[in-house]
């Protein structure tokens, strides 16, 4: 059973800078692409970032140049260092994780239970 667990979010000022974890537990297989994903109230979940197991990324528009992801494909860990937060980047943020291998596959992939994360004016 596929289990991904975030960490990190938290209460900060506009300007400042959190640093979300993921880890995933359950599947010996490495994940062909781990990522992030938000829900603001009111709003359809959205793509924050996304990283491959070979290590190319993809992120949203408006957070380019001021988040990072990275990943630990020996742990199955994807992280997201974001700096020079906005209050419109409050959310929830979900964890996900891909598996193209037809032995851990799911439509989707899996997700994490999410974290809030919360950027005062």
């Amino acid at each position: 059973q596929v289990q991904l667990v975030e960490s990190g979010g938290g209460l900060v000022q506009a300007g400042g800078s959190l640093r979300l974890s993921c880890a995933a537990s359950g599947s010996i297989f490495s994940f062909n692409a781990m990522g992030w994903y938000r829900q603001a109230p009111g709003k359809q979940r959205e793509l924050v970032a996304t990283i491959t197991s070979g290590g190319s990324t993809n992120y949203a528009d408006t957070v380019k140049g001021r988040f990072t992801i990275s990943r630990d494909n020996a742990k199955n860990n994807v992280d997201l260092q974001m700096n020079s937060l906005k209050p419109e980047d409050t959310a929830v943020y979900y964890c996900n994780a891909y598996c193209a291998d037809f032995r851990c596959y799911r439509q989707g992939g899996y997700w994490g239970q999410g974290t809030q994360v919360t950027v005062s004016s």
